[in-house]
């Protein structure tokens, strides 16, 4: 009987190859933080605040000694969990009148997203080391889509490496944050989260990643069905 051949998976087109510690391992010997940052709205300031950001901005960017990288993603805001909510809050509701105007909220976000394409942006700021030696294959986000891999063996280098890293991330963080530009670094399950809803977006709303410290075969824990009865 034939063996049946085995099917590529995404992992094995990403630049990764492991992430270790909230920082990526790229197949290049590169090492990249990710802060994820809040947003402000700029058209709401006045023209002396606009100024005075831009200002602080230019001071920012001429501030850092090392490039960075600015990602915006955007998706289509999901409220599949948010109405469901509302229609077991309403279907709880004893009160003849807050029943009804549950019910016509409810159908009124429904008709909205169904007529409005509704979007959600999410801003990351990447922070660069690289050493420009090549890795060795393996690592735990080798394991993300299929068999689990074997750690890197990095040794002394890696904290090394880390050190340095974390030092460019505070700096990016600080100039960021004198911005007034709330921001946090992506820990590795965070990480391994980001890139598995945007490779998986249709996947992710159905199926429900593992801590990443068990990531193997199994790594997706389907959701049980919620119909009642089930």
């Amino acid at each position: 009987m034939a063996k049946s051949k085995p099917t590529n998976s995404t992992q094995k087109y990403l630049p990764i190859k492991e992430v270790r510690d909230g920082i990526l391992v790229l197949k290049t010997g590169g090492f990249r933080t990710v802060l994820m940052v809040n947003a402000i709205n700029f058209n709401l300031k006045s023209r002396d605040e606009q100024e005075a950001m831009m200002q602080q901005y230019q001071s920012f960017l001429n501030g850092l000694g090392f490039p960075i990288q600015i990602v915006v993603q955007s998706r289509m805001l999901n409220l599949d969990d948010y109405l469901t909510q509302l229609d077991v809050l309403s279907r709880k509701q004893t009160n003849d009148l807050l029943h009804t105007q549950t019910v016509e909220y409810t159908n009124f976000v429904r008709e909205l997203i169904g007529v409005a394409n509704i979007m959600s942006k999410t801003f990351y700021l990447v922070v660069p080391y690289d050493t420009g030696v090549e890795l060795p294959t393996g690592g735990l986000f080798a394991g993300l889509f299929g068999k689990k891999g074997r750690p890197l063996s990095l040794g002394g280098k890696f904290a090394e490496v880390k050190t340095k890293l974390m030092e460019r991330t505070s700096l990016a963080s600080s100039g960021l944050a004198g911005l007034g530009l709330h921001n946090v670094q992506l820990n590795t399950q965070e990480l391994v989260e980001l890139f598995y809803t945007t490779y998986n977006i249709d996947t992710a709303r159905r199926q429900k990643l593992f801590s990443v410290s068990n990531v193997d075969a199994s790594v997706i824990q389907h959701l049980k069905d919620s119909t009642p009865g089930q």
